[in-house]
């Protein structure tokens, strides 16, 4: 009986992965984290957010800030005076939970005005699949005798241990 309920849960499962969103994390500026003299609109410009996706900004907190702000802001380097709009930890993780342009500064004087800042559009849906690995190819090619041929020799040795 344990055994026909682990299988009916794994066919589920099986069924169900297709489905599962691939949210990704990004740090902002890969390796050179939040700070002065990094291009943000280059490292911005190949990339496509999606709802579920989120950003890690990682920056030393003693000499720079994260601001979520409007594309006004954004475009004049206006800092918000409202210092709940701004993250102060040095990673901070920012979750991308609705789809639309998105624009973020560094608060620190001069820091927007020098290139610390850049903008996104996320978008609606889920993000395509990533390419396949060598397992996923390897099980394409396999015939329908060799799944066949290993599902029962996998429900055969669950059946024994059991």
């Amino acid at each position: 009986m344990a055994v026909h309920r682990s299988l009916v849960i794994f066919a589920i499962v099986a069924f169900m992965a297709p489905t599962i969103s691939l949210a990704m994390d990004y740090v902002v500026g890969d390796d050179n984290g939040w700070k002065l003299e990094v291009n943000y609109t280059d490292w911005a410009k190949d990339k496509q957010f999606y709802v579920g996706d989120t950003l890690l900004f990682k920056y030393n907190n003693a000499s720079h800030n994260v601001y979520k702000v409007t594309g006004d802001d954004f475009n004049s380097c206006n800092v918000p005076s409202n210092n709940s709009l701004g993250l102060f930890t040095g990673n901070d993780k920012i979750n991308l939970a609705a789809a639309g342009k998105k624009w973020y500064i560094c608060g620190f004087t001069g820091h927007c005005n020098q290139g610390m800042k850049f903008k996104i559009t996320v978008l609606d849906g889920t993000a395509p699949a990533p390419p396949p690995n060598a397992a996923s190819t390897l099980l394409a090619k396999a015939t329908n005798f060799q799944i066949v041929l290993g599902m029962t020799l996998s429900i055969a040795a669950a059946l024994i241990m059991v």
